[in-house]
Formats: structure tokens, sequence, C-alpha cells
């Protein structure tokens, strides 16, 4: 395979890489030869799920499993109309328009498919392809309708896709609790109040999350019920399209945050509930202990079940091409992954954790697949896998042998610093250790480095700036009163630690929703154990509003660090080298990504006046930022209108004779905790 001669690794695993690709090219060629190509085949939505002709609505539904199938619902008073079966499974049913030549099925009706088990009793359940998925309001325990959603006056879009960024810098987040007030927010808020917000920042990409319809609220919108459906709390399904076409106006690509790793086990509401207990040759689900995540309480799809494959392809070019999506996050990758999901897993790097039998072929299948359909629908569409365990080539093509993601998750760059900040005393920092954590990543694949996600915002967990601030957060950050040592330590080593990761922890970017300027506290939704509160579930954009507040620095410093890539390109260079990390005497920093040198200086207690520092070329070098700038709650002690002039070191030829393997050096002042880039 092409990726073995990047890793030399993976020459030992050949036989591996080779069985998976023909695999891959094996079922590839099944759905061309039934189907046409990928693409046609991902159309399940043109087939299943209610559909239309010139004169009638169709009702289709893969439910092997049932021994009968009715369609019950508001329009035939819950009655029940009985559908016909195929050999395949597929149930069946075509409703004429009415005289008037109406639709059988009104738009905004309540459906549902009544499923006859094998033992003889009905279950009711919602439609597998349901675009919309509603629950009474205020009813506790209420379950959900599936809602036939077939608008007279459907969103039109404005806009088209904005052009490929060259460098993804991500801002994740949540609608549904992207609002201050205590309440749900909806997608209309989300895009008058919040996406203004990102593209102020410089954000070129919004990763959305919760967006595929969710029973439990406080899941945080990883217990998916209804694949195809917009999460109603928020809003209608138009609304979702108006909000897409107002980030692609912005020139921001919006990222759907998928769930294709696991079902929610809500048999009432979801997917689960078409699993009888049949075989798995006629279910959505692997059989057994396999069909099950013990962990997360949901059941796993059958990635080599021929209608799972047309259900989550198609439900990839769904939020594609219905909404306009510009690709995908996955998540769970790992437990895709591997049969044991990862779980309890400490992942050494060894390969042979890679290349095994735990190893669920079957799934990296569907992955490879769903990479090429991604793409193949759209050339400049970004694909993001969550995994942890570092899986070789998951970010190479999949012609080469690769997975075919277009990046990966920094997963262990924010345990490195919540390490770092809760158990290391700021002065015993270890800048050689730091600098190999924040480097760690596989050659040729690009990575999305980030210092805190919506994971490390969850509750029981704490976000940077709490860990960094504390209770001050609270009493001391307010410009009318002097600042406290603890805050202007946490306020100068947020902004440090961001820029050092970002400079230098991948080739692109991530924020979560309200962690550019600090938010404060936790993360923890309505649920029965804080008594259905949402004071915990939203955003405090009053902070960051309030001029008299220093979250406002914070934010200041986030739009300066996307709008240095912007005019720099140093995210997408592959220049990247650390000349310098110093001991606990130091704890310095120096390195060059791209054009820029970034001095970082950690130590708690020094400034270094006249610090020499090598440098790639010579001339004149002028700071271009930094984070002691008083509009970035710094002190302002470093100089922008001032020339550094560069001196030849050592013979030229011969890098050992350099400082610190530069040909050229020059002087700087490097304040404490502070990042200065020239």
């Amino acid at each position: 395979m092409d990726i073995a001669k990047l890793d030399a690794d993976l020459v030992a695993h050949q036989d591996h890489l080779k069985y998976r690709y023909q695999q891959f090219l094996e079922t590839k060629h099944k759905i061309e030869e039934v189907e046409g190509s990928i693409a046609e085949f991902a159309k399940g939505y043109q087939k299943f799920g209610f559909t239309r002709t010139s004169n009638a609505t169709v009702y289709r539904e893969w439910a092997p499993g049932a021994t009968s199938a009715q369609l019950i619902g508001d329009f035939n008073n819950w009655s029940g109309s009985w559908m016909e079966r195929d050999a395949f499974g597929v149930w069946s049913l075509t409703l004429p328009d009415d005289p008037n030549g109406q639709p059988a099925i009104p738009h905004g009706s309540r459906v549902k498919v009544r499923l006859q088990h094998p033992g003889g009793w009905f279950v009711d359940r919602i439609p597998a392809w349901i675009k919309w998925a509603t629950v009474e309001p205020g009813k506790m325990g209420a379950h959900y309708d599936g809602i036939h959603w077939d608008p007279p006056q459907k969103h039109q879009w404005q806009h088209e896709r904005p052009q490929k960024a060259k460098a993804l810098r991500i801002y994740e987040a949540h609608v549904g609790m992207s609002s201050e007030a205590q309440e749900v927010a909806t997608y209309t808020y989300f895009k008058d109040n919040v996406l203004p917000r990102v593209a102020a920042l410089g954000y070129n990409a919004i990763q959305l999350m919760a967006i595929q319809e969710h029973s439990y609220f406080a899941s945080f919108g990883y217990h998916v019920t209804n694949p195809f459906a917009v999460s109603s709390r928020s809003g209608n399904p138009e609304e979702l399209k108006a909000l897409v076409d107002e980030a692609h106006r912005l020139g921001i690509a919006v990222l759907l945050d998928v769930v294709h790793s696991h079902i929610s086990s809500n048999a009432d509401d979801g997917l689960a509930g078409f699993d009888f207990g049949q075989g798995e040759e006629a279910s959505y689900f692997c059989s057994g202990e396999r069909g099950y995540h013990k962990v997360w309480d949901s059941r796993l799809f059958n990635y080599s079940q021929w209608e799972v494959l047309r259900y989550l392809l198609s439900n990839l070019r769904w939020w594609m091409d219905e909404y306009k999506f510009d690709g995908f996050r996955f998540d769970g990758v790992t437990s895709m992954l591997y049969w044991h999901h990862g779980i309890n897993m400490g992942f050494s790097g060894d390969y042979r954790e890679y290349f095994s039998p735990s190893t669920n072929v079957d799934a990296v299948v569907y992955l490879m697949l769903a990479n090429e359909l991604v793409h193949e629908l759209h050339t400049d569409a970004i694909t993001v896998a969550e995994d942890v365990s570092g899986m070789p080539a998951l970010c190479r093509s999949v012609r080469e042998g690769g997975t075919g993601f277009d990046y990966r998750l920094g997963m262990g760059l924010p345990d490195k610093w919540v390490n770092l900040v809760k158990n290391v005393r700021d002065e015993n920092w270890s800048m050689p250790d730091l600098v190999s954590a924040l480097c760690n990543r596989r050659y040729t694949e690009k990575t999305v480095a980030y210092v805190e996600s919506h994971d490390q915002s969850l509750v029981g967990d704490q976000t940077l700036a709490f860990r960094l601030i504390g209770p001050e957060m609270y009493t001391g950050m307010s410009t009318l009163q002097e600042e406290s040592p603890v805050v202007a330590r946490g306020i100068a080593l947020h902004k440090v630690i961001r820029l050092v990761t970002m400079a230098l922890g991948g080739e692109g970017w991530l924020d979560f929703m309200g962690n550019e300027f600090g938010h404060p506290e936790w993360i923890d939704f309505p649920r029965d154990g804080n008594n259905w509160s949402h004071q915990y579930c939203r955003r405090q954009w009053s902070l960051v509003d309030a001029e008299h507040l220093r979250y406002r620095f914070l934010n200041a410093w986030d739009a300066a660090m996307q709008h240095l890539d912007d005019e720099y390109d140093f995210l997408t260079s592959p220049h990247q080298l650390v000349s310098f990390a110093g001991g606990l005497e130091e704890q310095v920093i120096v390195a060059e990504r791209g054009p820029l040198l970034f001095i970082f200086n950690f130590s708690p207690f020094k400034d270094f006046e006249g610090y020499k520092v090598g440098v790639p070329e010579a001339g004149k070098w002028r700071v271009v930022l930094d984070s002691d700038d008083v509009k970035f709650g710094g002190k302002g002690r470093v100089g922008h209108d001032v020339d550094h002039f560069t001196h030849p070191e050592g013979e030229p030829g011969k890098p050992e004779t350099n400082f610190n393997k530069r040909p050229h050096s020059m002087k700087v002042f490097s304040p404490s905790r502070s990042v200065v880039v020239s």
C-alpha cells in the first residue's frame, strides 16, 4: 500500500491494510453494480420514508423483522393504513391525493408506523427516515411524534457555499444553549445573534452540535434518536436552512457534528425501536453484545448490512443536499474502529493495537465509503475524525489505503493542559516536555489543535479560565478595581496557552462557544438532578460585551489570533521549527511557523530584556502581535515600532556553529507569561 511509504511501521501490517482495502473495493463494486454509484446509493431518502409522485404520497420502510405494518397518524385518525412487503423486507404504501389534488397526508400532521412483532403484538414507532419529530411541550415523559414535513413555502437559498479556507478554524457551537436567557435557544436566535460574533472573531467554520434529533437534551446531542430529523427544540427545518444560508453569506462553512457511531437505545422515540430481537441480517444493529455499548447505553450499527450502509450514507447526503452542510465532524470514531470501542484501552502507540482481530473492518470500510461519498458530492467538503487511539492513516486518502478524513482532532492536547494547570506548579512546567506534547502528531496527517472543546466544559469538569482564575472570575474581573495576582496570572496564561497550542499543535484550530472569552462555569443541561434548570446551560454574552469587564480582553486576543493566521497563513505552512525550549531557569520557547517567529515566555517571575533568539533570515524584524498589549489586558511593555536588527551567527553552511542552529540572531524583550510574535 502507498501509505507504507510514508510510515515504515505500517510495512508489518500490509496484509491487514490490503485486506480492508479489498473489502472496500468489493463493497463499492457491489454498490455500483446494483445502484450505479455510491452517490446514487446515497439517495435513499428519495426512495424511503415519505416521497411524492405527481399525484400521490408514497411511504416505504425497511423493517424485515416485522410480520405486518400499518401507517397511522392524524390523516387516518390513527386507524391504520395497511402496507405491503416485498422480498427484501421493505414495506410500502401509496396514498393518492384527494379529489382536490391535496396530499393525503397534510404538511405538519403527526405520523407513526405500527409494526407487528413476530410474537403477535404491535408497537408504534417513528418512521426511520422522518425529517422532523416533536414532543408535546411541558409534558413530562411524553413521547415524540413523527411530523410529515412538506411545507408549501420552503426556504429559498440565497448564497453559495463559501470557498474552502486555507486553514480550518472551527467555532464549535450548540444552538440550544447559545442564548443568555434560561431557555432553549432557536436557530433563528443563533443566526441573528451568534453568527455575527463568530464572523467578527474571524472563524471560517462553525461546527454545529446536537442538530440530529435526540430525545434526551442532556446528552449534548450524542444520543441521537432520529438521524434525518432536525432537533425540534430549536426550530423547524426551514429555520435551520436559513441559519446555514446566513453563515454562507458571512463566508463561514458549516460542519455537522454527525453521530454514526451509535444510536440512542430509546426504542419508543427512535431508530432502536426497529429492533425486535431479530437476527442482525434483518436489523440495523449487531446482535448480542456487539450490538450494545455498555458505557454509553446505546445501540451499535451493523456496518456490514446493505441497508445500514444505504441509511448512513444517505444520511450524509441528506444533510449536504437538503441543508447544504459543508462537511462533518464524525463523533465517536474510536468506538467504530474497534470491537472493544476503546473501553479501558490505554493506547500505547504499538501498531498491533490498531491492526488486529479487534479492529472492526466493516466500520473502517463504512468510513472509507463515507469519505469517498462526501468528497465526491462536494470537492471542498471537510471531514474531521474524533479518535483518541491515534489510528495511523486515518487522514490519508482512500486510494492510498487510508480512511479518507481531512483532519483528526488533537485530543491529547487538552489533557496535557489540564494536567499542567491542575497538577504542576508554574515554575516547574517543562518546556521540552510541552513542545513534545504539542508537536506529537502523525506525519502528513492534518490535526485540529485545541485547548478545550465542549468535553472540557461539561459538569464535573472545568474550563481553562476557571482552572486558572477560580472563584475570582465572579469578583475580580472588573477593570474598575485593581487586578489581583490570580486574575493577572489567569488572563496572561489563558492567552499564551491558546496561541502556543494553535501555533505548534496542528494545522487547524477549534474553540468551543464562549471559551474564547473565558466563559465561567461548567455546562449542566436541564435534568432531574438540577431540577431542570437552565442556569448553567447558556452563554453569558453580557460578560464579554461589558466594557468594564476583563473578559473582553480575552475575546480580543482570540480575534487577533484568527486574524494573524488570515494575514500570514502560518497554520498551513509546512515550516514549523522549535529552535529553543529552555530549562526551568528560563521557561522560554522560541518557534518558527510559516514566516513568523514566536517567543513564548512561561516564566512566572522573569522578564528577559535583551534576550537573544535565533532567527532564520537576516534583516530587521518587527513585532506584529504580543499578548502584553494593553488592548489584550496586558501592561503594554513591548514596543511595536522598534526595529530588531539581526546579526550573523557561526559559519555559513555549518548549523552546529550557529546560535540554536539558526544562522542569525537578534535581541528582544520577552515579558513574563507572554508571547511576542514577529
